[in-house]
């Protein structure tokens, strides 16, 4: 089995965050959500894990607290799509959910188009996808 990876994100509404992951298309993993956390399936090895505020915080040390809508980032949760109309559609789907559109979509790069949206309790997920042209070109030579 590869690597896997969890994205544990404090939420102050559990069934909120639930409509929002739901509504993104992810698929929810019931063998490891309760009325404290919920799993959510991102892919085969990408998981996020929707925790009540004060769950998260019991994993914490030093002091730390969770930062729900602090106005800080220290992540931007980034995914790739395989289609423009993919960003579109993920874009759609969030603000379905209850998100908002954190950074408008556009094209900062000729062949590489993305979009950025909020869930509800301010984390922030970007989406993006790169053209086969923009990929090669991108690629390391080989030595």
């Amino acid at each position: 089995m590869g690597q896997m990876i969890f994205v544990n994100l404090p939420t102050a509404d559990l069934a909120t965050a639930d409509k929002f992951y739901e509504a993104l298309g992810f698929a929810k993993n019931p063998a490891f959500s309760d009325e404290n956390a919920t799993s959510w399936i991102i892919d085969e090895n990408i998981f996020v894990m929707s925790l009540q505020q004060e769950f998260f915080a019991s994993f914490l040390v030093n002091g730390d607290k969770p930062a729900i809508g602090s106005g800080h980032r220290e992540a931007l949760n980034a995914l790739s799509s395989d289609t423009r109309e993919g960003v579109d559609d993920f874009v759609t789907r969030a603000q379905a959910g209850g998100g908002s559109v954190y950074r408008p979509a556009d094209e900062p790069f000729p062949g590489m188009y993305q979009a950025a949206v909020q869930d509800p309790d301010g984390h922030v997920w970007e989406i993006s996808w790169m053209s086969p042209e923009a990929l090669q070109s991108m690629e390391a030579p080989s030595n």
